[in-house]
């Protein structure tokens, strides 16, 4: 036998056992605990998802799914562990729309929402409710925008910083609107609604589960969903386009991904099981108490979502004039 047919012999041998045991790898897993990274801190929605989520997954999987909160960068630190963690479905990443707003803003991101992750599936739409405080005369949406076009640069906006998804929420409300709001950035969710609490602040696209309480208790008067639908959390709040600006929509959507390279068996096994936790009325109920509604999609159907939100958002960014830091 030949040199070169030895060794055509023997990368093909290679190749075989490679695909063998990455074939029987996926028809174990797991195997052992899987860590789910998410990049927020405890308490907020993503983690009370990733943490529902998780407890499922440890059901149906008979391994601990551990929740791994990575807060900081607006979700980039979280992203950065999972995209450079090995491809094998022992790592993943509760995922925010986040994810998909990060590129307008930084010029050197360690990872890229398309090419960094294997999508697994979307799990929840998020809506952000826009909020004002009471003493502003504005009690629709058509009326905050007659309000801040006859008054330009005179009412602010609050968001939990630079490049959240309140911050970008805003700023498209801004362009379809034709308003002028001048943004002011909080620490976080806490300080942003205490401050349109106090009146500091006149207009706030809030996380869901902290306002709701004070828009049923007549503290904020809530105008409108972000989503392209009602949320079942307020099914009595219109949505941004039926208030009056048709075209609005923003979702801080939840997704879960995988490193880039992680085997397809292993993220369509993970989809199976998100599939048929997301049906559960249990969990679509514990979803709803959060401001939260069940969603899922297949890995195609996220990927497309990612490069499609990635794109809205950056043009919503360069129209806001944002400049990558």
């Amino acid at each position: 036998m030949t040199p070169e047919r030895v060794t055509g012999y023997w990368i093909v041998s290679v190749l075989a056992a490679m695909s063998f045991a990455s074939f029987a790898e996926a028809q174990t897993y797991p195997s052992r605990p899987i860590r789910m990274v998410v990049g927020f801190a405890a308490g907020g929605a993503p983690d009370i998802i990733g943490r529902v989520i998780g407890e499922r997954l440890n059901q149906s999987f008979g391994q601990p799914v551990i929740v791994d909160n990575r807060p900081g960068a607006t979700g980039n630190i979280g992203a950065e562990i999972v995209a450079k963690a090995g491809a094998d479905g022992y790592t993943l990443f509760m995922a925010t729309l986040s994810v998909a707003i990060s590129p307008s803003f930084y010029r050197k991101l360690p990872f890229d929402p398309v090419k960094s992750f294997a999508p697994v599936s979307m799990v929840a739409s998020v809506p952000l409710l826009l909020v004002v405080h009471p003493s502003l005369p504005a009690k629709s949406v058509k009326e905050l925008i007659t309000l801040a076009r006859a008054q330009p640069g005179k009412f602010n906006y609050a968001s939990v910083g630079n490049g959240s998804p309140q911050h970008l929420s805003a700023e498209l409300f801004k362009s379809v609107a034709g308003v002028d709001l001048v943004h002011v950035p909080y620490k976080g969710g806490g300080q942003a609604t205490a401050a349109v609490l106090s009146g500091e602040a006149h207009v706030f696209f809030a996380g869901m589960p902290p306002a709701l309480p004070h828009v049923k208790a007549g503290r904020l008067r809530g105008l409108a969903v972000s989503t392209g639908k009602r949320s079942p959390s307020a099914p009595e709040v219109p949505t941004v386009g039926e208030a009056g600006l048709p075209g609005f929509e923003a979702d801080n959507w939840n997704a879960l991904l995988a490193p880039r390279g992680t085997p397809k068996k292993i993220v369509d096994r993970l989809n199976l099981e998100l599939e048929k936790l997301l049906k559960l009325p249990d969990i679509q109920s514990q979803f709803i108490k959060i401001g939260a509604e069940a969603v899922y999609s297949t890995p195609p159907g996220l990927a497309a979502r990612i490069k499609e939100e990635t794109l809205k958002w950056g043009k919503v960014a360069r129209d806001a004039g944002v400049k990558p830091e």
